[in-house]
């Protein structure tokens, strides 16, 4: 989850679908393994602050622009790539923070044309942007092994066909402390390490950015990944603030109540939204009986076990009757694959720790936080809880590896500052607000800019194997919104077999696409998405 001590290494930074056909058990793809255990970075612990911090250096402003071309269902497509640094100053006109994007601007489309416009970011907090960047949306993508697995080094760039660029302009923004983006002082880092400073800082890029590149009369597109979603949902409506509405706003791997994922202790609303994805998870694994073969339909009952019965079960705590005991231990056995005597002895409350960990217990492996397919070594001499999670060191070094690779010389974009991938340009702990972490919810701020902005169309895209930010999680708050029928119709769930980062799978990469096609052409007026 987005709590620090289980979400340490996030990578995100996303009518409904019916879920892709599971293959049947014995043709399911192998499970993924990372390379080797690493312990994973934290983004935001006070503890955790790096070694050191480059000093501020003031950052050139000029852009530098290179052109390139690119095929993209089966046309042919230039563009320019520009990479620069927006300053970002504060009422009084002084600078305080520099903000690097890097946009990619079509070129060879007709003057009266006005092409859609779209933003995109990760989370983290604390996160940069090349994870979507690199991963899903722009004109390149890292080379992953089959299924998105670790490929051996050296790494691999190639055009990313499934690129959104022929949907769309984009723009891929870093957040101050990540990648190439800085306080101007280190005392001023603070003042962008907070929910609504982040918010205030990214809405304050977007109005510069409409108005140096004149593109205010775009339709505007917002995409964001996992704590991305928080920052989404709230520029959406802060945006509106400064006459500026969105067209559409894509939640990828999406989180709006972080009470939701905080599947600890007596939070007992939480268990029951991760209770489909253990099931996934453990069907993938080969854990539950041999008579459950098809996906789809274990989803289709675990769901319905955890709307109706398991809220109940829990509410009832120590009044269970051994019998009612006994059927949710019949239950939580066949949909998690646990053993009983864990079941029992966490009295019916599986956290996200203890299901990676004894899962694949008896093979001495763990999972994977962000796609719980992937496994890795376990602790010796026993499993230890949080120790470093496989589907993160899967994909950590091809995709730094090959950005900075693609940024200083495809782009050509000049500088010696380390660039910031996860948490480590963060020298202060995030600020969540009065509340703490756990108080976070940004589903009023998404409600009012979906009643404000009634054109606006919302995207939310899910994996069944993400125990980072769970489907039916992200689901139930959708449904939850109290949202009229009118703004309920332009909302779109989609799911997908993958993880978090749903894109790394070629399958779900290219479903992503044509769902976000899909998305974007029914945001425009009328005739607009042929121009």
């Amino acid at each position: 989850m987005l709590k620090t001590i289980a979400l340490a290494a996030l990578i995100a930074q996303t009518g409904l679908a019916a879920p892709l056909a599971a293959q049947p058990p014995e043709d399911r793809p192998p499970r993924r393994s990372a390379a080797s255990p690493a312990q994973q970075p934290h983004e935001s612990k006070a503890d955790s602050k790096p070694a050191a911090i480059e000093p501020a250096a003031e950052p050139s402003e000029t852009p530098v622009t290179t052109t390139h071309a690119i095929m993209i269902g089966g046309k042919t497509i230039h563009y320019t790539a520009t990479a620069a640094q927006m300053p970002i100053r504060s009422r009084t006109g002084e600078t305080e923070a520099h903000i690097f994007y890097i946009a990619y601007t079509v070129t060879d489309t007709p003057k009266e044309a006005v092409r859609p416009l779209l933003f995109a970011f990760n989370g983290g907090p604390g996160s940069a942007s090349l994870w979507l960047h690199m991963g899903a949306i722009g004109p390149k993508r890292v080379k992953l092994g089959p299924n998105g697995s670790l490929p051996p080094p050296p790494y691999m760039l190639v055009d990313n066909e499934s690129s959104w660029l022929d949907k769309a302009d984009l723009v891929f923004i870093d957040p101050v402390g990540t990648g190439f983006s800085r306080a101007v002082k280190p005392e001023l880092g603070s003042k962008f390490w907070s929910v609504d400073g982040d918010i205030e800082s990214l809405t304050e890029f977007i109005r510069l950015y409409l108005t140096r590149n004149k593109r205010w009369g775009a339709p505007l597109f917002v995409a964001g990944e996992s704590y991305g979603t928080v920052r989404g949902a709230g520029l959406a409506h802060d945006l509106l603030d400064h006459g500026i509405s969105l067209s559409g706003l894509a939640l990828i791997s999406s989180l709006m109540n972080f009470r939701s994922i905080e599947a600890e202790g007596r939070n007992d609303s939480a268990y029951p939204l991760i209770l489909p994805t253990y099931a996934a998870a453990a069907w993938y694994h080969h854990k539950l009986p041999k008579s459950v073969t098809d996906l789809r339909r274990l989803l289709a009952e675990a769901e319905r076990w955890a709307e109706d019965a398991y809220p109940t079960v829990l509410a009832h705590g120590d009044n269970l009757t051994p019998a009612e005991r006994k059927e949710a231990l019949d239950r939580l056995e066949r949909y998690t694959g646990l053993e009983r005597r864990i079941l029992n002895e966490n009295n019916l409350r599986i956290n996200m720790g203890i299901f990676m960990t004894q899962l694949l217990h008896s093979e001495r492996l763990t999972l994977g936080a962000y796609d719980s397919r992937y496994v890795g070594m376990a602790g010796y001499p026993t499993p230890r809880e949080g120790s470093y999670d496989p589907s993160y060191t899967a994909v950590r070094a091809p995709f730094t590896t090959l950005f900075n690779q693609y940024v200083h010389s495809d782009l050509n974009y000049q500088t010696e500052m380390p660039y910031y991938v996860l948490g480590e340009g963060l020298t202060s702990s995030w600020n969540y607000g009065p509340g703490g972490e756990s108080s976070l919810d940004m589903s009023g701020r998404l409600r009012s800019a979906l009643v404000e902005n009634p054109f606006m169309k919302l995207l939310v895209a899910a994996g069944h194997y993400d125990l980072v930010t769970p489907f039916y999680q992200a689901r139930y708050t959708m449904s939850h919104l109290g949202l009229p029928e009118t703004i309920r119709k332009n909302v779109t769930f989609r799911e997908y077999e993958a993880g978090h980062m749903m894109y790394l799978d070629t399958p779900s990469r290219m479903k992503l696409k044509a769902d976000v096609a899909a998305w974007i052409d029914s945001a425009l007026l009328p005739g607009a998405a042929a121009r």
